[in-house]
């Protein structure tokens, strides 16, 4: 796994891991989501243009993960960035489970930390972020990530980043107490 994190790093010359700045996408409707509503949740972020096939793949898996994954607390979302993207078309031919939404490509550029000279631009663009709002990982549309294991390569990074700590504390209606024998708060 290391070699694959290593790999998108070098592509992309990111810095992994960075805090997640925040991403505001528009929706179909006009509306504007903001990606700092997910965090406590694992979030997969998929830069992409409605018509690339690759992107079209990927959109594909992130929806069967997002059902089998979204009660454990991941999210994916997309985000459209080519010009007048059809992300109603889009979300009906691909039976999207998840948020597609529309940015610029300067916004994806400034948040993937890329270039906007880079020639070397390729979607998808998939980022991984923890349930604290940390990039881990962030692949180009050339990297091996995103290649023939593609789902295999995506459900093991939200796997790990599911199992680890730092998920939002379960609230509890109950005022905390004492407990007798430890003398610690109980939730």
């Amino acid at each position: 796994m290391t070699a694959v994190l290593l790999s998108g790093l070098a592509l992309t010359g990111a810095e992994i891991p960075r805090q997640s700045p925040e991403y505001a996408l528009t929706l179909p409707g006009g509306q504007q989501e903001l990606l700092s509503k997910y965090k406590g949740k694992v979030v997969a972020l998929e830069f992409l243009f409605t018509t690339c096939p690759h992107c079209q793949k990927s959109a594909t898996i992130l929806s069967k993960l997002q059902q089998e994954y979204g009660a454990k607390g991941f999210q994916a979302l997309g985000v459209a960035i080519n010009p007048t993207p059809d992300l109603t078309g889009f979300a009906r031919q691909y039976a999207t489970a998840f948020p597609v939404g529309a940015g610029t490509r300067d916004s994806a550029y400034s948040y993937l930390q890329q270039s906007i000279m880079s020639q070397n631009f390729y979607v998808p663009q998939m980022v991984f972020i923890d349930r604290k709002g940390v990039i881990r990982g962030q692949y180009s549309g050339t990297d091996s990530f995103l290649g023939d294991q593609q789902e295999a390569n995506m459900r093991a990074m939200i796997d790990r980043l599911l199992a680890e700590p730092g998920g939002p504390k379960p609230t509890s209606a109950k005022p905390a107490t004492k407990s007798k024998t430890a003398g610690k708060k109980v939730s």
